[in-house]
């Protein structure tokens, strides 16, 4: 019950997105930086205890500039490239930053 109650939370978002696209461009770009996702995490590892939910919230902020440098390429690569492909060039760039934040304290 507890993993439908999630799926619903986020299914019930991105029905907001969704419904939010058809007035306009603005509230679907702010539609996801809504902390939804980041509560399900939280709830998922909340049982855990204190520092697996502590350790989850420095998680999440790390991944901050993965998410600008997935916005910032999907932007650039939408110039020039089908919006299917820019999202996919702007997921690929997001992968990168993610393992360069996360794996390269590791690597240097």
């Amino acid at each position: 019950m507890d993993l439908l109650l999630k799926g619903l939370a986020g299914g019930l978002v991105t029905v907001a997105i969704v419904l939010a696209s058809r007035r306009g461009n603005i509230l679907p770009g702010i539609l996801p930086l809504a902390p939804t996702f980041a509560i399900i995490a939280l709830l998922a590892v909340a049982p855990k205890g204190e520092g697996a939910f502590r350790e989850t919230c420095l998680a999440g902020a790390r991944t901050i500039p993965a998410y600008l440098v997935f916005l910032g390429t999907s932007w650039w690569l939408s110039g020039f490239l089908d919006p299917r492909l820019a999202i996919l060039g702007g997921l690929l760039a997001w992968l990168a930053a993610a393992l360069l934040i996360f794996l390269g304290p590791r690597w240097f």
